[in-house]
């Protein structure tokens, strides 16, 4: 640019083609403003490397027992229809019924690995601990 004030052909085009693109912007920015409001949701979901990898799953309906579950006389798979409880869960507390003999109240639960007061909160009334535990009742109604 030169200093005297004056612009030059070049200089008054490129300053005319700038302005014209701010103006450009500014109205495109004012038009995009109309109308209803819209509103996004984001969801984020992490996985795995490894999970990313595979191909995806197809997801069962989740079983729903009927009535409550005996942990004492269930299967795997029953034991596993139980929120909070999955597959490798459901095999310890399979396991800590051979080894120790049946449950004697529902909150024998948390003696098995992995069990807490939170996920035995979840328990009450969907699990019970079968007719050890009707006896203690039975028990106490005889003491009163």
């Amino acid at each position: 640019m030169k200093t005297g004030g004056k612009l030059t052909k070049t200089e008054l085009v490129l300053l005319t083609a700038a302005l014209g693109f701010l103006l450009g912007l500014g109205l495109a920015f004012l038009a995009g403003r109309g109308g209803e409001p819209q509103s996004y949701t984001v969801s984020v979901q992490r996985q795995s490397p490894a999970a990313e990898l595979e191909a995806p799953a197809v997801e069962e309906p989740e079983a729903v027992p009927q009535g409550p579950v005996d942990i004492n006389a269930a299967s795997l798979e029953e034991l596993d229809t139980l929120p909070g409880i999955g597959p490798a869960l459901a095999q310890r507390i399979i396991d800590c019924r051979t080894e120790n003999g049946p449950f004697q109240t529902l909150e024998d639960l948390t003696k098995v690995r992995g069990i807490g007061p939170a996920t035995l909160e979840e328990l009450r009334g969907l699990a019970v601990a079968g007719a050890a535990e009707g006896t203690a009742e039975t028990d106490e109604e005889k003491n009163a």
